[in-house]
């Protein structure tokens, strides 16, 4: 039974353990990267609980957060958990539109943010009235009746110089929500997913036990939140240079240098990062000696980018992909090394996507799919091994709610018989003999016809063998209520062609490609498009529904 009930307790034993040694590394403009030790942390963090307590702050208030990654942001998040009160968080790169709907629907009574973001609130001021309390971090903020400027009382410099802050952390229930995580919106609206100190502290559990994640590894956290995860298990933690909304985009250089000066041996990031990294290493024959863990998750990883990532990471290293989503993860895990030995051969003939086992305390179940509520979980739902179906999974890492959202909650969890919650993934897939889990596609992402369901991943695997394609995206269209399955295509880059006469010599054979398979003999309608739409996080998962609206 776990002894702590606040996540923010796991840094006070970190800093009581490893005072002294850095934990924390963040770019600065023009120089070095900045540190701060375990023992800095916990004071700043402590530092800035004060203030925001001084100033207003208390246990529960929803608090939106809009920091850049950073020393400052991983301390006021730790803060915010130590006062009791709920950061909110939402990725900005999904659009001003998304992001005023997300905060309007939160009603945030306190705000954390740059300065550039007060700015925002004050031309939008509708969407933020129900805020009472600003601090901001950063110069130049405009100027409002009790806006306080937590950069101008406490840097990370006067915390480096002066002696221990202590701080009492709240008292709060393991069920308490924690905090608010804004999904992306890849497959409908962004929704607030509700987070408990449960769930948080579940999840550092399965990062150590599944991944080996502790202080005798490096970090570098190339989706920010993950730094607080490594700093809490005492595994120094290195914030690189990049833009986190637009992974695929990262200068693959700062990246490499990033990881040797600092000898990172552990990594979780996006799948598009890491091909633009492994593209550039192998190009350049450049070799990542230190690194020994490359975790990576948002969207079905290749054997290819296994096996590109396996040969410039150090000889004994591992490739990982863990699986789950925002509302309940990591939920399974699997090994690059076991891919290519034993499933990447099925899933490059249409079986489906292998994302492992299940991680230890963790329930997994596929049941027939359904698009109604269902209440109450029944045994009799439950499908065969290697038959498709809805996933659901049960354990301390899944979520109990949306916020302010109820027809969504009910729609995707499940009351079980021991009153516990099921989290109904949208995914679809099935457990193989020996009780790996495959990820087919999402449920909504399938394609019904008249004479069968197409399941994207599988069919997509088939085509995605030509040669000259990146990656496919299998869509829907209805005409006269009659739907068609439509294949768009995304080139490589180099063979991206406008050419009519060289783009139906694709078409006809991937053709021939798809009618060696009944499952993909009848797909027959393909479009080309130059770059794929993509989601923000992780710049990996197809938005397949705006690749539908351009079929109409």
């Amino acid at each position: 039974m776990n002894k702590y009930n606040n996540i923010a307790e796991l840094l006070t034993v970190a800093a009581e353990q490893f005072g002294e040694r850095k934990a924390l590394f963040a770019p600065v403009r023009g120089g070095d990267d900045e540190s701060l030790t375990f023992r800095e942390l916990e004071s700043l963090s402590n530092a800035y609980a004060r203030f925001f307590i001084d100033n207003g702050l208390r246990k529960g208030m929803k608090t939106l957060m809009m920091v850049r990654p950073g020393l400052e942001m991983t301390a006021a998040v730790f803060a915010v958990f130590k006062v009791g009160a709920v950061p909110v968080l939402i990725d900005p790169g999904m659009g001003m539109r998304k992001m005023l709907g997300c905060i309007e629907n939160i009603e945030p009574e306190a705000f954390i943010a740059i300065s550039l973001a007060h700015w925002v609130s004050l031309a939008c001021a509708k969407y933020f009235s129900s805020i009472k309390i600003r601090f901001s971090l950063g110069a130049l903020p405009p100027w409002r009746p009790g806006l306080k400027r937590l950069d101008k009382f406490i840097t990370p410099e006067q915390v480096r110089k002066s002696s221990t802050v202590d701080f009492t952390i709240a008292e709060t229930d393991l069920d308490e929500m924690a905090a608010i995580l804004f999904t992306t919106g890849s497959t409908g609206p962004p929704k607030g997913v509700i987070y408990t100190h449960r769930v948080y502290l579940a999840q550092v559990e399965i990062i150590r036990q599944a991944y080996g994640g502790g202080p005798d590894m490096i970090d570098m956290s190339a989706f920010p939140l993950f730094a607080m995860f490594a700093i809490v298990m005492g595994m120094p933690s290195v914030i690189p240079k990049m833009d986190f909304t637009r992974p695929a985009e990262v200068d693959p250089e700062i990246i490499i240098n990033t990881i040797n000066r600092h000898q990172v041996s552990f990594s979780f990031g996006s799948p598009a990062l890491w091909r633009t990294v492994a593209v550039y290493c192998l190009k350049n024959e450049i070799k990542l000696p230190t690194l020994k863990k490359v975790l990576m998750a948002g969207a079905p990883v290749s054997a290819e980018l296994h096996e590109m990532v396996k040969k410039i990471i150090a000889v004994d290293g591992e490739t990982l992909v863990p699986y789950g989503a925002t509302e309940a993860l990591p939920i399974t895990s699997f090994s690059g090394t076991e891919m290519l030995a034993e499933t990447a051969e099925s899933t490059a003939e249409g079986a489906g996507y292998c994302v492992g086992y299940p991680n230890q305390g963790l329930t997994i179940k596929v049941i027939g799919c359904s698009d109604d509520i269902i209440p109450v979980w029944d045994d009799e739902r439950e499908l065969p091994v290697g038959e498709v179906g809805e996933i659901m999974i049960k354990g301390d890492v899944v979520t109990p709610g949306y916020f302010n959202l109820p027809d969504a909650t009910a729609m995707a969890k499940t009351k079980s018989l021991d009153d516990r919650i099921w989290h109904r993934m949208g995914d679809v897939g099935y457990f193989d003999h020996v009780g790996r889990l495959f990820f087919c596609g999402r449920k909504n992402h399938r394609v019904i016809t008249a004479d069968r369901i197409y399941y994207p991943v599988c069919c997509e695997a088939i085509f995605n063998r030509h040669s000259e394609i990146f990656r496919t995206a299998l869509v829907g269209t209805e005409t006269n209520g009659i739907v068609t399955p439509v294949l768009f295509i995304e080139l490589l880059p180099e063979y991206w062609t406008c050419d009519n006469s060289a783009r139906q010599t694709i078409i006809d054979e991937l053709k021939t490609i798809g009618a060696g398979y009944e499952f993909t003999a009848d797909i027959l309608s393909f479009r080309f498009i130059k770059k794929f739409p993509v989601d923000i996080r992780h710049n990996a998962k197809i938005f397949r529904e705006q690749l539908a609206k351009l079929t109409k």
